[in-house]
């Protein structure tokens, strides 16, 4: 939530992501669990307007390098490049977990170790490199680098045996074999943790003597520093272990990472830069929401248009008198005196702060009510001097008017950013006014309509949430429908697979349909698809009914700007100058998309590898080179009595980017393949990189075609077109697999099906462009 919050400018209430790796439909563990948590993105939106992007529009130059992690995971869609970076390296380098464990394959001086040590004993970290080589690379442009670095973070690990050594004998413990995958003793005593935290001090201070001694090439006589703003901080509070590890301890503060306490949300924040004083520490209230409009500030960027800052610009604060908090202003211009926070996931909490006063909210898993502690962390008399930051003195029977007054306060505010609270089951036992909740009656859909029928019981539905997926519960998103007396309509998402409906309450009641429960589905064995309703397949555009042949012929009609490659319209026996894998592949004249004949796969016993029958088709190298973008198209078709399945994937190299990281990380020396896109084509229907685009109609025709033109404006996606021999058309823009996609070298045709089930291609061809259209 915070890194997305940083380079959004919107809170995590607001933006839609309350914790991490979320993009589930909400559901209690049992039927009569009282709570239920809502839902939260697994990624932030491609809509959001970036400070990378910002400042990009700005003429900077951008780069990543370290942990991303605003996706479903680490290195899910989108990535850095669709957020508005130029360039990113998303490597965990020396974060990477040791084997077999942290007591054994220590780095070495030898040139040919991934984590070589340095001349002062560190061990070369990846992300640590890319920072160094960005500010070379880029200093003679503004720039702009997010360097996320993965310390201190988990795995604990120490590749540095010295270093690893030296807090072993600077804390008075002795590392045993139990301490390869352990830690117990409590305190700040884990001296792989202790290590790190200086590892992590030796990195940043290498990024500072960069720019310390690098002149400016745009300044002569002067050094990058003297040009350059620095920003240090936090994601969250330490993390102070689990239940396997001690890592450290935050004390005076209490508790750490995925908490609200202070030791969760209180971070570092080092600013330096031109025009800011030196060796000042203010007191003032700040968090990493003021970044992106104080960055665009300092930077003389231009402010979005009709761009929601959550945080304030602190470049007034920062450059004229850091103790003043009358110099932090909202973007409405009032001076900000509260902050809050919203995690309803995982300690299932909220807080607010507010002057010198913080309330601690905490859900209660089994009761619609929640406790709540007042702390006074600070006292304010014309100076700030500190009060309870360790949080050890509830004030909220002392002082129950200024509790109930900062509840309420949290509560509306996270009502005004959209957030929610955890809701209440209504099928669990017990709940007061839980009979009061909205019985869904049914539902029906009528293309891109769905109309829910609903039984009012005595409260009226505050939320109408459509939770639906539009890649088969890879992800699931959520759209808001229109509330009438007795029923609710939707509009279907275009591309959506699977839905639920989920009527909220005024009573914070959720009602789901279909109804669902994690132990149920457990018990049944079954799948969140499984259970969600079925949108069907998308629906298609309607055009004039395809003539395969014709197409084909206009395929091969090419003129420049335009290079033929490749092209198999199989009407002759001759298949050597393909690569095959596996019995049952055989040019057949029994079924033919515009010819006479086509190629068949079948699945035959006799195979011994799961990705046999194989038919690789090659693009000759030397024609492609110059390529500016790629059109593949082909015919395929399902046997009609006995439908198999087929998985074409077009291949390329692994971009430069990928390759240089993973042969430093791993010494791989092999030239690796990525793709630019897999079409699954089977019974239930075609998908395309995970998506579901079509249906699939055994024993009939479809026309596939693949553009992909890169350009210097690309949202890196592959438009993908498919039209049946009626004319039905299905269009897509899918995500390339590889964002760095620049060639074509083959086409790899696989036969997935059952054995005895066949399929056809046909009329394959592949281009090339040499001019960026």
């Amino acid at each position: 939530p915070s890194r997305a919050a940083i380079l959004s400018g919107l809170h995590p209430a607001r933006g839609g992501m309350t914790s991490v790796a979320g993009g589930f439909p909400p559901r209690p563990r049992s039927r009569n669990a009282p709570q239920v948590a809502p839902f939260y993105l697994a990624r932030m939106p491609m809509e959001r307007f970036t400070l990378a992007e910002a400042l990009k529009d700005s003429g900077y130059r951008t780069g990543h390098c370290g942990k991303w992690h605003i996706s479903k995971n680490h290195y899910d869609y989108p990535q850095p490049y669709q957020h508005g970076f130029d360039s990113s390296v998303h490597d965990r380098g020396v974060q990477s977990r040791m084997i077999p464990d942290r007591l054994t394959e220590f780095a070495t001086s030898n040139p040919k170790d991934p984590y070589q040590l340095d001349q002062n004993g560190f061990p070369f970290d990846t992300p640590q490199q890319a920072a160094l080589e960005f500010i070379q690379k880029n200093k003679e442009q503004p720039f702009f680098l997010y360097y996320a670095t993965w310390l201190v973070h988990a795995p604990i690990v120490m590749r540095s045996e010295a270093l690893l050594r030296k807090y072993e004998a600077k804390l008075g413990v002795t590392l045993t074999p139990e301490h390869a995958t352990t830690w117990k003793t409590p305190g700040q005593t884990n001296p792989f943790y202790c290590a790190m935290v200086e590892q992590l001090d030796y990195y940043v201070g290498q990024v500072i003597h960069s720019l310390e001694t690098t002149d400016d090439p745009r300044w002569p006589g002067h050094k990058l520093m003297e040009n350059t703003y620095v920003f240090f901080t936090s994601d969250n509070g330490g993390m102070e272990g689990n239940r396997e590890e001690i890592y450290t301890d935050n004390l005076p503060l209490d508790r750490g990472k995925i908490s609200l306490k202070e030791g969760g949300t209180r971070v570092p924040f080092v600013i330096t830069g031109p025009d800011i004083p030196r060796s000042v520490q203010s007191d003032v209230m700040v968090n990493g929401l003021d970044l992106y409009p104080t960055i665009l500030t300092l930077t003389n960027s231009t402010t979005p248009k009709d761009k929601i800052f959550d945080g304030c610009d602190l470049s007034s604060l920062l450059k004229h008198d850091p103790s003043n908090p009358e110099l932090v202003r909202t973007q409405s211009g009032s001076v900000r005196d509260t902050m809050f926070w919203h995690f309803p996931h995982s300690e299932n909490s909220s807080s607010i702060r507010k002057g010198d006063y913080k309330l601690f909210r905490q859900y209660q898993p089994q009761s619609p009510e929640t406790s709540k502690s007042l702390y006074k962390l600070y006292t304010t008399d014309h100076t700030i001097s500190r009060g309870d930051i360790e949080e050890t003195k509830d004030l909220s029977e002392v002082l129950p008017t200024k509790t109930a007054v900062l509840d309420t306060e949290l509560s509306k505010v996270i009502k005004q950013m959209g957030g929610r609270e955890p809701y209440f089951n209504p099928t669990a036992s017990g709940l007061p006014k839980s009979n009061r909740a909205p019985q869904v009656i049914g539902h029906k859909q009528t293309d891109n309509s769905i109309v829910v029928s609903y039984r009012k019981k005595g409260a009226n539905i505050r939320y109408a949430d459509l939770i639906y997926t539009p890649n088969e519960g890879r992800e699931w998103l959520l759209a808001s429908g229109e509330v009438s007396p007795d029923e609710v309509v939707y509009k279907l998402p275009s591309g959506t697979t699977h839905y639920f409906i989920n009527l909220v309450d005024e009573n914070n009641f959720l009602t789901i349909y279909p109804p669902i429960d994690d132990a149920t589905l457990k018990k049944e064995n079954l799948s969140l698809i499984e259970s969600a309703l079925s949108a069907g397949h998308p629906e298609p555009l309607h055009g004039d009914a395809i003539a395969f042949a014709e197409v084909f012929q206009r395929r091969l009609s090419t003129t420049l700007p335009v290079n033929q490659l490749a092209a198999y319209s199989f009407e002759d026996h001759n298949l050597d100058q393909l690569h095959l894998d596996g019995a049952g592949i055989a040019i057949t004249n029994a079924v033919s998309a515009g010819g006479t004949q086509s190629l068949e796969m079948k699945e035959c016993d006799g195979n011994d590898r799961q990705w046999m029958p194989l038919v690789n088709i090659p693009i000759p190298a030397k024609e492609h080179a110059p390529a500016a973008g790629y059109q593949i198209s082909f015919d395929a078709m399902l046997d009609n009595d006995l439908p198999g399945a087929l998985s074409l994937n077009i291949r390329g190299p692994t971009s430069s980017v990928k390759q240089k990281q993973k042969q430093k990380q791993k010494q791989k020396q092999k030239q690796e393949q990525e793709n630019l896109a897999t079409v699954v084509i089977a019974k239930d229907g075609i998908r395309v990189n995970t998506w579901l685009l079509a249906p699939s109609a055994p024993g009939s025709w479809n026309h596939f075609d693949f553009q992909w033109i890169p350009t210097q404006a690309s949202d890196h996606t592959v438009r993908v077109t498919i039209t049946t021999e009626g004319g039905d058309i299905w269009q897509k823009e899918v995500p390339l697999e590889d964002y760095f996609f620049k060639q074509v070298t083959d086409i790899q045709i696989i036969s997935t099906g059952d054995p005895g089930t066949k399929a056809y291609i046909d009329n394959v061809v592949v281009t090339s462009n040499t001019e960026r259209g």
